[in-house]
């Protein structure tokens, strides 16, 4: 299955039950964030559009953006433990194995920019999922990364979501006027 199937029949699948879209997306936001799980899963182009259906379809804006800020933050907050419990094993272990870059471009990160590191990390691809799991490596006290894991899965739910439920509906008003 393609990465358009999947976005397309997920998408298809939202749209036709608007009850599941809140599980659905805290799923998605969920593996996007899972260190592992994120290299696998192509949950961003589904969320984008998740956002586009919000903006066309009406589903209440404010359930599924919790669910993707809940997924993120759960996401990276299992990611921080592995890398607390695991520590540089984890490079080891697939899929990071076959990405051996991911692992050190995040500690670089990391290393320069500490928490803020973590925060904008959480809006790079890949990286997504490695910096919480080098800051857990790395020791970074609990209570500071999770402050910086809550205000970037905010921050991210909203991004990604946002300008498909708002741009489009923004859009729609400014083009009839």
């Amino acid at each position: 299955m393609t990465l358009h199937e999947l976005t397309t029949q997920t998408l298809d699948f939202v749209r036709e039950h608007e009850a599941w879209a809140a599980p659905i997306v805290l799923v998605l936001a969920f593996g996007e964030s899972l260190a592992f799980l994120s290299l696998l899963l192509p949950a961003t182009a589904i969320l984008l559009g998740v956002g586009v259906l919000i903006g066309k379809s009406g589903i209440a804006f404010w359930p599924i953006w919790s669910a993707a800020a809940v997924g993120a933050i759960l996401g990276d907050w299992l990611s921080y433990w592995i890398g607390l419990k695991l520590e540089h094993r984890v490079a080891h272990m697939w899929p990071l194995s076959k990405h051996p870059d991911l692992l050190p471009r995040g500690h670089r990160l990391f290393e320069r920019w500490g928490a803020a590191g973590v925060f904008a990390g959480r809006f790079f691809g890949p990286l997504r999922a490695s910096v919480p799991l080098v800051a857990g490596i790395c020791e970074m006290p609990a209570f500071t990364f999770q402050l910086v894991n809550v205000a970037s899965g905010i921050a991210w739910a909203t991004g990604i979501l946002a300008p498909g439920a708002f741009g489009l509906r923004w859009l729609e008003g400014w083009m009839a006027a």
